[in-house]
């Protein structure tokens, strides 16, 4: 039996008329870019990360850098954020000429440690990144709290988090700006490449709606300098179809979650794994299910999987400050070190909406025979 990783090719079949009918109408329209579809879905974006305002744009990565711009972060500036994210993350942060500071993470959650923040504030901290990671939100209370005593304000990186919730609050809502990737293995994804930033601010709002379209104020009055980053209509179609399922894609998630536990413990294997970390007070929509076995016998494990044809990843195996690009900002092996044993333990198993009880069936006895073997 093969288990891949995720499936979109199961998801399909709950949006394919929808999406059929969206594809017609656009292309009846032939009206591909800054149109209805993509109007529609920022107001439902909106409503559902209860926000104010939506603003697509063509990435989860050019939302980063456009959030960053709208708050005029540049030369000199520090951007505080977490090693253990996607390449995007610190990229943003980079490409506008800021440096980024890292804080080490929470080994339960594997999120930004808010503890240990306030050590990394200076005069030139002009932002703060909060990444969501795998589908938990940071401990954002406290964090908001601190940011507000220094006036500095957070971005929330939300690209694996959309519907995640902190203290009842959704994801992107808590922050200045929120940062959504639509990337298509997302748990909201399109067809393609697209993403949208949420904020509750009119202001920002408004400087973000102008820097996706090349900072344009009307046409070609170019108010500031911007990008050309905008969400296309067949995205925004393929996002829509898809909303109205979300919800129930991410409850079947949490129920896979608890699933697995149950298996793993009653096979005995809670001595050699490690769960996911969930804080009572969040609400954790499984982007990915990750877990923890010892570095020793991890990339073991993985070919034990991978060779019974079960799908399984490493996000991320190279922490932010020790790859060969970050180089220059002076990080080495050991400085941030629950960060380093997270990169060197984790490991992503399959839990996809659409995973059929055959399939976990088939992960468990998997993974309980490597242990049994070792």
């Amino acid at each position: 039996m093969n288990v891949p990783l995720f499936e979109l090719k199961a998801q399909y079949p709950a949006v394919r008329n929808e999406v059929r009918a969206a594809l017609e109408r656009i292309f009846e329209a032939q009206q591909f870019v800054l149109g209805p579809e993509g109007e529609a879905l920022e107001a439902e974006i909106a409503r559902y990360c209860q926000t104010k305002f939506a603003i697509g744009c063509a990435s989860g990565s050019d939302a980063l850098l456009l959030a960053l711009m709208s708050l005029e972060i540049g030369k000199g500036d520090e951007v505080i954020t977490t090693p253990f994210t996607f390449f995007a993350t610190g990229a943003a942060i980079t490409r506008l000429g800021a440096r980024p500071i890292f804080v080490d993470i929470d080994p339960k959650t594997f999120n930004l440690d808010v503890a240990r923040v306030e050590a990394a504030i200076s005069p030139r901290t002009k932002a703060i990144i909060a990444v969501h990671l795998y589908g938990q939100c940071v401990d954002m209370e406290p964090l908001l709290e601190l940011a507000g005593q220094h006036n500095i304000p957070v971005i929330e990186d939300m690209a694996q988090a959309i519907g995640a919730e902190d203290r009842g609050r959704r994801a992107g809502s808590m922050g200045a700006i929120g940062c959504l990737s639509f990337y298509p293995s997302k748990n909201l994804g399109a067809a393609g490449d697209a993403g949208m930033l949420i904020t509750n601010d009119e202001e920002l709002a408004r400087r973000l709606r102008m820097l996706h379209v090349h900072g344009e104020e009307r046409r070609y009055y170019h108010a500031m300098v911007g990008i050309n980053s905008r969400l296309d209509e067949i995205h925004a179609a393929v996002l829509r179809a898809k909303l109205p399922h979300l919800e129930d894609w991410t409850r079947a998630r949490q129920q896979l979650v608890q699933q697995y536990q149950g298996r793993f413990n009653d096979a005995g294997l809670h001595e050699h794994l490690v769960m996911p970390g969930i804080r009572d007070d969040a609400r954790h929509v499984f982007h990915l299910f990750v877990i923890r076995v010892k570095a020793s016998i991890r990339d073991a494990l993985r070919n034990h999987l991978t060779a019974n044809g079960i799908g399984n990843g490493v996000y991320y195996p190279v922490p932010l400050h020790l790859l060969e690009c970050f180089q220059y900002l002076g990080f080495k092996a050991g400085d941030f070190p629950l960060t380093e044993t997270a990169a060197a333990e984790t490991l992503a198993l399959p839990a996809f909406p659409e995973m059929t009880a055959a399939q976990q069936d088939h992960v468990v006895s998997t993974v309980a025979s490597f242990f049994q073997r070792n």
